[in-house]
């Protein structure tokens, strides 16, 4: 009879969250084992082409694993920190071949690519064991912790976890694409002519931060809370018959860390119809329509895009908001916004409630004050040896929309790696 491989912890997905958490368990001498479904770790950050990382202040709460990766990604030239002191402006290709190193080198922890969950073994409410579908062949696991970092809640449907379900509408989301042989230098002097507002388009160079490389962002949308200077391009676009009038919804633009000439857009944006896979597929057929639409536009009506080149497409949808995890404490809107404090906070962070919406004047950005997380919002309330961390975090509609930005998503899988870490060994110091 085959031995059954046993772990201290075994975390499903290697994207932003994963990482962080299989980084800290490892670092802490737990035996951690990594089940990733792609070729590749880093989930929206790289497969999803999410750059740059979101800002968003903290006051060095479980912050050990962002702050490694920035110093690993300067090896490899694939990080820049912007003129807002921003420092998570990376190289989603790039960030493939840091995040294999940041991780490669420990003797306890596994990485399983192209791996998925095929069934779960529990008693009463416990995962004993899983099942592994790699392309060989099948692998019964067990662990004596559980963390899901799937983004989609694949392992905790299987475990037979309960989610919320407290609003009927749904972030809408996006698939970004890459765009190359930009002459930046010629962008540049057009958008800084044509947006005044720095707030909104701002370039910036720096001989240590940028490596003396020109960069920008820039963006437009078509609500009318602001005046938004690209979009009376956009609007010429529409009349032209080039653009339709749903791909001025968003559009937002970001130079690429270590990738001379390329440009990073945030959109088109996608209904979400992520509960109806029939519409669903429909819709990624007309953002890739859209994305098509949007090169020719930029191509026409934008200087220095003339001799671009269409160079990425996403290879993963970029969703906002999935499902939430039924967890232990459900995080509200109202923490958020009375700054409610915890004996252990998982995270502080500022970031806003952020919702964006598909229709006209109807999305929301309302800034914070500082803000914590409790580790019981990261806990199942139905499995107790499960986690579930990064945008399955227990909270509410509102309050997801402000922690599911990258940066506190990693310090979710950092705090629950430590956390696991103290109920294994609680005289151990981390």
């Amino acid at each position: 009879m085959e031995q059954m491989a046993k772990y201290d912890v075994i975390i499903i997905g290697g994207g932003t969250s994963g990482c962080a958490a299989a980084y800290i368990c490892a670092k802490n001498n737990l035996k951690t084992l990594l089940v990733e479904k792609n070729n590749f770790l880093g989930g929206l950050m790289t497969g999803g082409l999410v750059i740059p990382v979101m800002k968003s202040s903290v006051k060095n709460y479980n912050c050990e694993y962002y702050n490694k990766l920035v110093e690993t990604a300067k090896k490899y030239s694939s990080q820049i920190t912007y003129k807002d002191n921003n420092d998570g402006w990376f190289n989603p290709q790039l960030l493939k071949i840091v995040l294999d190193e940041m991780l490669s080198n420990f003797s306890n922890l596994d990485i399983l690519f192209e791996t998925e969950v095929l069934d779960v073994i529990k008693q009463n409410k416990i995962v004993k064991s899983i099942i592994l579908k790699t392309n060989l062949l099948s692998l019964p696991i067990e662990a004596k912790y559980y963390i899901d970092a799937t983004g989609s809640a694949e392992f905790s449907q299987l475990c037979g976890c309960s989610f919320l379900d407290d609003e009927n509408i749904k972030q809408q989301n996006s698939l970004r694409f890459i765009v190359g042989n930009v002459d930046i230098e010629k962008f540049c002097k057009f958008i800084t002519k044509v947006d005044k507002n720095e707030d909104i388009t701002n370039t910036y160079r720096n001989e240590t931060n940028t490596n003396n490389e020109l960069h920008f962002t820039t963006a437009s949308t078509w609500d009318t809370n602001k005046y938004w200077a690209l979009d009376e391009y956009l609007k010429k676009g529409v009349e032209k018959g080039i653009l339709k009038e749903f791909d001025r919804s968003y559009f937002q633009l970001f130079s690429v860390a270590g990738a001379k000439g390329e440009v990073a857009f945030n959109c088109p944006r996608i209904h979400n119809y992520i509960d109806n896979p029939f519409k669903y597929s429909l819709e990624l057929i007309e953002a890739r329509r859209a994305i098509y639409r949007l090169y020719r536009f930029i191509k026409e009506y934008f200087e220095g895009f003339e001799n671009s080149i269409i160079v990425n497409i996403a290879t993963q949808t970029g969703i906002r908001e999935q499902k939430r995890i039924k967890a232990k404490y459900v995080y509200t809107n109202d923490d958020i916004l009375s700054a409610k404090t915890f004996n252990n906070p998982v995270l502080q962070a500022d970031y806003p409630i952020d919702i964006h919406s598909d229709s006209i004047n109807n999305s929301v950005l309302i800034k914070n004050i500082c803000y914590q997380l409790p580790i019981e919002s990261l806990m199942s309330a139905d499995v107790d040896n499960l986690y579930a961390i990064g945008k399955l975090v227990g909270a509410d509609f509102q309050a997801h929309s402000a922690l599911r930005v990258q940066k506190s998503c990693m310090s979710m899988g950092e705090a629950v790696a430590k956390h696991i870490r103290q109920r294994l060994f609680p005289d151990a110091k981390i």
